[in-house]
């Protein structure tokens, strides 16, 4: 049997739901075995809280990015709780439909949805040369930041790249209704040359940033910039560290020698 994209057991995603498949096991046998020693069956809403207990202390234990463990936690009760309201059929498969088109392949990107803001444009904006260049948001999102540069600068090319069929959809929809010049692609940056561009602006994951680093030493031309908020490459010192928001996350910057 093929799969329309690569299923890996070592993607977070997978994991996870492997994992609250062992909690439901667990509580499954408990319930047995309670039941045989007392004759009694425990409340729905218990065992849905007890199987997100072991889910996140399972996940704890299997050393998994901290914003699983509230996941794992609250997965089954709030599947319970969702049952209990009988809601009609059609409302799930929206929802799904909608998480869908938010998050698209983020189970194996482990990039999900990150959005910046004013600040951070403005602070991106100062670092840019004073000079017409070519610069990309990889894992653009809602488009705000390419759209806010390419107004700024109308001497120069910005674009957009997201995976996720309705954020890209979405800028695509707001540089279309601006008539801004900013272009927004639908795909995966990973597949994407590097050497036209002379600034790659990311705001992904820790586990993107390795990837990402080879691929800007081996694509982007001498005098290129990478341009990261929050993350950093701990293997690689950045060569510049702004602080757009004050108390908030920083601005990491790369020049290519």
């Amino acid at each position: 049997m093929s799969f329309p994209f690569p299923v890996s057991l070592k993607a977070p995603a997978v994991r996870a739901l492997l994992l609250q498949l062992l909690s439901f096991v667990i509580v499954v046998a408990g319930v047995l075995l309670f039941w045989r020693a007392a004759g009694q069956v425990l409340p729905v809403w218990l065992l849905a809280i007890l199987q997100g207990s072991i889910a996140a202390t399972l996940t704890r234990w299997r050393a998994m990015a901290s914003w699983w463990l509230p996941i794992q936690l609250f997965f089954a009760p709030a599947l319970v709780l969702v049952f209990g309201w009988q809601l009609p059929s059609w409302i799930f498969l929206l929802a799904f439909l909608l998480m869908l088109g938010l998050y698209w392949s983020t189970y194996r990107t482990q990039v999900p949805l990150y959005l910046s803001g004013q600040r951070v444009w403005h602070a991106v904006n100062q670092l840019l040369p004073e000079r017409p260049l070519r610069g990309i948001d990889i894992g653009s999102g809602l488009g705000g930041l390419v759209l806010d540069l390419a107004r700024r600068r109308p001497d120069s090319r910005f674009f957009g790249i997201e995976l996720a069929p309705l954020p890209w959809l979405f800028s695509w929809l707001r540089a279309r209704l601006r008539g801004s010049s900013a272009c927004f692609l639908r795909g995966d940056y990973q597949t994407l040359d590097f050497s036209s561009f002379d600034v790659v602006f990311a705001y992904l994951s820790p586990v993107a940033m390795p990837p990402l680093w080879a691929k800007f030493q081996a694509e982007m031309p001498v005098g290129a910039l990478l341009v990261s908020y929050e993350f950093a490459i701990e293997e690689h010192p950045a060569d510049e560290i702004h602080q757009p928001i004050k108390a908030g996350p920083y601005l990491y910057v790369w020049h290519k020698h």
